[in-house]
Parts: structure tokens; sequence; C-alpha cells
């Protein structure tokens, strides 16, 4: 049998998918990561499975969707039967190895992988297991995620430089057997106090004013009233917000260059990111939703036996297991729900969010053009045709004939109601342990 080949696996965290040069931005400057895109698959549609970084994160690890591990928030610490990917590739002989940001809780630091060569910033990490409290007068206690801006360091920074080093030292004697090397890097997410060198790349001018609806769907109004979005800020915020966002992408893309550079061309490279940036479009900044900016992301595929090239198939983080055991040569696993990229096909895609500004859990369908969101019986839904309305501004969910046709799709899939109840179950038995703790 062949050996198969090494892979690297690059995470950042919080970058849209429309926020790049091959992506068909107009300012934003990638040049290594627009490098590796004509070298392998560009996947435009594909989406996070939820809008928050633990959740994406462990159900990305395990292949699993969020309600099939119970990844509800950013407090949830995996149990001893979370499987990742390394548990998975170790029966091919791979040897698996962390650098940097993997942004999962608790004391397992390996979490299956044989080797981790820098982790996460402490503050990051939370051992209590405390969920966040979801009730309507939870806010964030202030919006310094859009106004800590302007050029200067920052521990981000030197977090990123730092992995990048290690992952490199790693690379120049990785021993005999095949290596899965994940490495995770903080940028672009905020604060966006961004490299000196990289803001000057960018002129505030350029920025094209996100736009805000007046009536707005009232589960974004409560998620924008509780991460402060509501409150005013002025023109010149949003433009330096806006181009420090572009400057750490391109600070970003600048580390990725450096490990590009240290690997033979037959390695297989994927480059994705745990979830979106609304970066102020319908007036939300961070994540937390269903819009586009938010959910869907980049996703690239260098492998030396596809053909380089884009597609529109609908995919989504859960296939990037199945993905890499089809790399490394391994059977499909029945027990995965994702599908491998090698051979991808057009299926619909589910994203989750049960945490804080959102006092019943959210739900999102891509089906086809259709992006259908439910929050709950007690809640209306939202439904977008994004071929006709890429801007999400035109919601269709007085049609009810398609909305029930779009509810039985999502159904297909989980029951959001009693799945809503299981995760307020588990948040409310949590909270009651942390407490007591």
């Amino acid at each position: 049998m062949d050996r198969p080949p090494n892979i690297l696996v690059v995470l950042s965290d919080e970058h849209t998918a429309a926020a790049a040069g091959w992506a068909g931005h107009p300012h934003v400057q990638t040049p290594h990561l627009d490098r590796l895109a004509a070298q392998g698959v560009s996947f435009d549609r594909a989406y996070t499975n939820s809008p928050m970084c633990v959740p994406s994160r462990l159900s990305l690890m395990a292949g699993q969707y969020v309600h099939q591990i119970g990844a509800w928030d950013n407090g949830v610490i995996p149990g001893p039967s979370y499987r990742t990917w390394g548990h998975h590739l170790r029966d091919a002989g791979y040897t698996s190895v962390i650098a940097g940001r993997t942004h999962f809780n608790g004391p397992d630091r390996l979490l299956g992988f044989d080797k981790r060569l820098t982790d996460d910033l402490d503050f990051w990490l939370d051992h209590s297991g405390r969920p966040p409290r979801r009730t309507p007068d939870w806010r964030r206690p202030t919006n310094s995620h859009v106004t800590e801006q302007g050029a200067g360091d920052h521990v981000h920074t030197q977090h990123d430089i730092a992995t990048t080093d290690a992952a490199l030292d790693f690379l120049r004697g990785p021993g005999d057997d095949p290596f899965l090397l994940y490495v995770g890097y903080m940028h672009p997410h905020f604060p966006l106090v961004a490299p000196p060198e990289f803001r000057a790349l960018y002129d505030a001018a350029d920025v094209e004013l996100p736009s805000v609806a007046d009536d707005q769907h009232p589960v974004i109004s409560l998620l924008r009233h509780g991460f402060r979005n509501d409150e005013p800020l002025t023109e010149e915020q949003i433009r330096e917000a806006t181009v420090c966002y572009w400057a750490l992408i391109s600070h970003l893309d600048h580390q990725i260059g450096r490990l590009l550079a240290a690997v033979p061309d037959d390695t297989v490279v994927i480059y994705t990111s745990d979830h979106g940036e609304m970066a102020g479009h319908h007036g939300i900044w961070q994540k937390q939703c269903f819009y586009d900016p938010a959910v869907r992301i980049p996703l690239l595929l260098r492998h030396p036996a596809l053909t380089p090239g884009r597609t529109d198939a609908h995919v989504s983080l859960i296939d990037l297991l199945p993905t890499l055991r089809d790399v490394a040569g391994l059977a499909s696993d029945p027990a995965l729900p994702g599908h491998s990229l090698l051979d991808p096909t057009d299926r619909p895609v589910l994203s989750e969010y049960h945490a804080q500004g959102m006092l019943d859990g959210g739900f999102m369908l891509q089906s086809g053009p259709w992006k259908y969101c439910y929050y709950g019986a007690a809640n209306p839904p939202q439904v977008f045709n994004l071929d006709n309305d890429p801007l999400e501004q035109h919601d269709l969910s007085g049609d009810t004939a398609l909305v029930h046709r779009l509810d039985g799709e999502l159904r297909l899939l989980l029951d959001p109601d009693a799945t809503d109840e299981r995760a307020k179950s588990d948040q409310a038995a949590r909270m009651a342990v942390s407490t007591r703790g």
C-alpha cells in the first residue's frame, strides 16, 4: 500500500467567505491564499455548522452536528467519548500534531492528537463548564469588539507568529510517519488591532458602508441589543474597524504563506475558518446569526488528484473529517453525517445556535437558493432566496407554502423544538453544577 500523503489543515477564526482576493473582494489582499485557491478547489458555498467558536470547532473536529455532541456554547468541555481527527487518523498510521488555537476547553489539551506544539491563549480557555446566561436582560459588557481598533501590536498577533514558528520547526523534521498538522490562528478575530504594516495597506475611504434596515426581525433585534450592536458608531469608527479587519486577514495570509513555502506541492492542504464576521452588515458585528457574512466561510482544498477549479456545491465543516479519512485511505464511516470533499455532493446544510443573545435555539437550513431560519414556534421564521437576494434584505417568510416545505426539510435533519429543549436542559444542569462549585 502506498504511503498516504501528509496533510496540513489551517483554521482561522472569524474569516468571512467574501473577504478574500480569490473570492472577488475589490480590496482585501490575500496573495498566498489566492495562489492556494488557484492550485486547488474553492468551495464557494461552504458553511459553518454553528456561528460560534467552540460549538463550530467541536463540531468540525468530531465530524458531528452540534446537537449530536451537545456542543451548545462556548463553555462546553468535551467528555471522554469525544473523538477527533487525531483518533480517526491514528488508524491509518498518522502522527497528528496541533499548533496554535483550537479553542476547546478543559484539561485535555490533545483530544486524541499525538502532540501539541503551542496552546491557546490562557484567557480564551474555560475550565468551569459554565454555560452562558440566555435571558432578555443579558448584555455584553461593552462594544469593544468594534471600538477597540487601529494599528498596533496585540497578543493575538504574537500568538499567530509564534504558532507559525512552531509549525515551521515541526516541518523541518516531521519524522517518518505521515502527518496531520493542524495550525490554528487567532486572526482575524477581534479586537480589530492590526499590525501597522498591514494596516498601511488599506485606505478607510475605500470602505463601502453597510446598510441597516429600520424594521428588523425581533430575534435579530434582541441579538443586536445583547451584543451592543445597537449602540451607535461613527462613520469613522465603521471605516477603521473594517479596514483593520481587512488588515488582520492580510496578516493571516502572510502567516499562511510562510507555511505554504515550507511544504511540498504533494502535501494535501485545507484552509477554512470556524465562522465568519458580520462586519456591520444588518447592523451586526461578530457572528451569532445566520446571515451569510456570519455563516459562509472560505474553504480551499489542494490535493494532487483534484483538478483545480471552483464549485458551488453546498458543503459544511462536518465534511472535513470524512475528507481527511478519504485522504488517509480509510473507508467511509457511516456514523459521520458529512461527505468527503474529494467527491462533493450538493446537499442541504444545517447550522445551529444555542447561546447568549438568543432566548430560543436558532436553526438554519441552506437548501439550493433557499435559506430558512427557524427560531422556535414563538418567533417568526426568516426565508431568503440567495440567488435573487444575496444581501438577504427581502424576507419571504410570508409564503406559507414555501415555509412549510423548507420546515419539512429541516425536520428531516433534526427536531428543532426537541433539540432546543435538550440544549436548555443541559445548560441548566451545567449552570447548577458550576454555581455549586
